[in-house]
């Protein structure tokens, strides 16, 4: 039997979920999608290019090839990847303290994890400790963050790691209209974080990758 064509793209769908290893509801959140977007597709909604647009590069892949099935699939295999690097591992105490002064950090005295195919840029990694779960719908507890300690321009929807009213390291999510970093939490409790008249929170850098060791 020939497939329809939303049959075709949720083929295409499960085929890049299954290769990357991750849920429909994990692509979702990394795409900055509505949750439920793609179980409405399977419920019979017809995608709409626009949103494919926003769901494909979490599903590392082009809006082309979901759509149609042309071009290239994985749009990541299309790229070199760097050798991997030390990165310092330090602690969120650590972290805290050098968002509000900004000041060099003794990497030497630091544990390292190895990470591949980063960009240019100044490079630290955090682990999410057990408990924490202000975002754990991105990074739950046991993951590691990589964060870049030179990229602190505020882009809204991207993750950083910032100071809150004590002076403590957090980690959260930049929204606008208004301006706050909020949770990407499980847990209702956790409330965001409104910039006191303006005043922007030290900001130790932007997290550019999180992921868990099974």
């Amino acid at each position: 039997m020939t497939q329809t064509v939303l049959e075709q793209i949720l083929s295409r769908v499960q085929r890049r979920l299954e290769a990357l290893g991750i849920t429909e509801h994990a692509a979702e959140v990394k795409a900055q999608a509505k949750v439920g977007t793609i179980r409405n597709w399977r419920r019979g909604a017809m995608p709409r290019i626009e949103t494919l647009k926003v769901v494909a590069p979490a599903l590392a892949t082009t809006p082309e090839w979901l759509a149609y099935g042309v071009g290239p699939e994985d749009t990541e295999a299309q790229t070199p990847t760097r050798p991997a690097i030390a990165v310092p591992r330090i602690s969120w105490v650590s972290a805290g303290a050098f968002a509000i002064n900004d000041s060099v950090l003794p990497t030497d005295e630091f544990d390292t994890v190895y990470a591949a195919d980063l960009p240019d840029g100044e490079w630290y990694a955090f682990d999410i400790p057990e408990g924490y779960d202000s975002m754990d719908r991105i990074s739950p507890p046991g993951s590691v963050i990589i964060v870049n300690r030179k990229s602190k321009r505020l882009i809204p929807n991207a993750c950083y790691v910032i100071t809150d009213t004590d002076g403590a390291a957090t980690y959260k999510r930049y929204r606008q209209s208004p301006a706050r970093f909020e949770p990407v939490s499980t847990n209702p409790a956790h409330e965001p974080l409104f910039p006191d008249k303006g005043n922007l929170p030290g900001i130790f850098g932007r997290v550019y990758r999180s992921y868990i060791n099974m």
